[in-house]
């Protein structure tokens, strides 16, 4: 048997990241020995755990001692974390460490540096003149980069939970089934936005067709008149759909009666057709074309819209962003200062979202798919709820608490 010292530190009991351990030590066929463990004895407090963890190989206990790197763990010999050269641009060293969402340092010549951005499933570039450590995709490395491979020298530090106050996000089931009740928790998001915006949090929106195919738009109107949303981020056919109902009442040619109106699917394309003619969503509201809808409401009140296309799109009106690198790019960086996203019913944009948020950032993802929920908020184990619904209830239940709760802070209403 081969075997390796880890520790614990942190919240390790009440953020369970202890039992998470151990699961994993037992799950992956190996055995642990707790040598030593000293629990808080107040809220406040630490724990810390000592373990020595065995595996039958060296190779199960790299991959295991991988594992439990991601909970947080440290193996108790400190070593400095091993470089190699990327062969080619766009190309990692074989085994470089694959990155997670949570906040990662490097300790390189016997000091640690913070990995920045967080970013999950990316490599760790780390230039020692400049003492500076970064999480690169492929398209963002060059030949000759030293990269992080294996993971020695490694420290994860995952989200615990608060021990200041009770936390809706840290103290409920990640996911709410279609059969569990759920006004409850709306009630306390509305709260919970209404925090954030005091606090001045960013919140943003990742909204799927469906809200405007379903007659949510009106509710997500709301909230943006409310200034309870400041980003946007969807894709090019939420876009039209938008812009199609508040021109045509249609959405793909179909009203909300589900009846094909006159024109039918030729809405669709008239809709596109009119917002190029404009030269783009704000040149449309600007002359008065577009009057109504989300779109016109994002312009109104200014509300940054992130918008990228797919290879089903039609058009793409302007201001969509056609080309995926690059889209990734303005995503990430429009996503930098966000403190709060609500997923909504689009479950492939909701996954690369995401996929890019600080672990700190709250998440809510709204589908009446438990997959595509359960999917959304794996990332975000203390900081993400999962409500299986529709979308059009809850968004107007959450525009009504918030709506019915008072008048928005006094720094929005100088805004107004």
């Amino acid at each position: 048997m081969f075997s390796e010292t880890i520790e614990l530190r942190g919240h390790i009991i009440d953020s369970l990241i202890l039992p998470k351990v151990l699961v994993q030590i037992l799950t992956h066929g190996a055995n642990f020995k707790i040598g030593e463990i000293k629990i808080g004895k107040k809220r406040a407090d630490q724990s810390f755990a000592r373990i020595e963890v065995s595996a039958e190989t060296t190779e199960a206990l790299d991959e295991l001692v991988l594992r439990l790197r991601q909970h947080g763990a440290e193996v108790a010999k400190r070593a400095d974390a091993q470089l190699a050269q990327a062969p080619a641009d766009g190309v990692f060293p074989r085994e470089f460490y694959v990155t997670t969402n949570q906040q990662t340092f490097v300790r390189c010549d016997g000091k640690e540096i913070e990995v920045q951005p967080a970013m999950m499933d990316s490599a760790i570039a780390v230039d020692r003149k400049k003492h500076s450590a970064r999480a690169v995709k492929f398209f963002d490395v060059s030949k000759g980069d030293e990269v992080v491979v294996g993971h020695q020298g490694i420290r994860v530090v995952p989200v615990q939970r608060s021990t200041s106050r009770t936390d809706l996000f840290q103290f409920i089931n990640t996911t709410i089934d279609a059969d569990e009740p759920k006004s409850a928790i709306i009630r306390e998001l509305a709260r919970e936005l209404q925090r954030a915006r005091r606090a001045k949090g960013k919140v943003a929106i990742v909204a799927g067709p469906a809200i405007v195919r379903t007659g949510a738009g009106e509710h997500l109107v709301r909230l943006i008149e409310l200034r309870y949303v400041d980003r946007l981020f969807a894709g090019n056919s939420f876009a039209v759909y938008d812009v199609e109902r508040a021109l045509f009442g249609t959405s793909l040619g179909m009203n909300l009666d589900l009846a094909f109106a006159r024109g039918g699917h030729e809405n669709h394309m008239r809709a596109i057709n009119a917002i190029r003619e404009a030269g783009g969503i704000s040149a449309a509201v600007q002359k008065k074309i577009l009057t109504g809808g989300i779109m016109h409401a994002c312009v109104r009140r200014h509300v940054d819209i992130v918008l990228t296309g797919s290879i089903r799109d039609e058009g793409p009106i302007p201001g969509v962003t056609i080309d995926v690198v690059e889209a990734q790019k303005v995503m990430r960086e429009k996503l930098a200062d966000v403190t709060h996203v609500l997923l909504l019913a689009t479950i492939q944009h909701s996954l690369a979202v995401a996929s890019m948020l600080a672990p700190t950032v709250k998440t809510v993802c709204v589908d009446i798919d438990p997959s595509a929920v359960e999917r959304a908020v794996e990332h975000q184990p203390l900081q993400s709820i999962g409500l299986v619904t529709d979308v059009e209830p809850f968004l107007q239940e959450l525009a009504d608490c918030i709506a019915d709760s008072g008048p928005v802070a006094a720094g929005d209403r100088k805004r107004q």
